[in-house]
């Protein structure tokens, strides 16, 4: 597959290759030189492999607001 830089030394990622790969908007990647060839790289991170690994329960965002309000509150006074 080929790719064209832009003035802004830019290109973009086939389609094909993003998938294959996993790589998504804002992805970090890591760039290197191998014997004259730029190999490209996705950076994982570690703490992501942790993704979902805790499970948790439904929440009550307004209940957990408030009870946070209130412990901010008695905090100040």
């Amino acid at each position: 597959m080929k790719t064209v830089v832009t003035s802004k030394y830019q290109t973009t990622i086939p389609k094909k290759i993003r998938e294959k790969v996993g790589i998504s908007v804002h992805d970090l990647l890591e760039w290197e030189l191998k014997e004259g060839e730029i190999v490209v790289k996705p950076v994982t991170s570690r703490f992501l492999k942790f993704q979902g690994s805790v499970k948790t329960g439904k929440g009550h965002i307004s209940e957990d607001i408030k009870t946070a309000r209130q412990k901010r509150a008695r905090q100040i006074s």
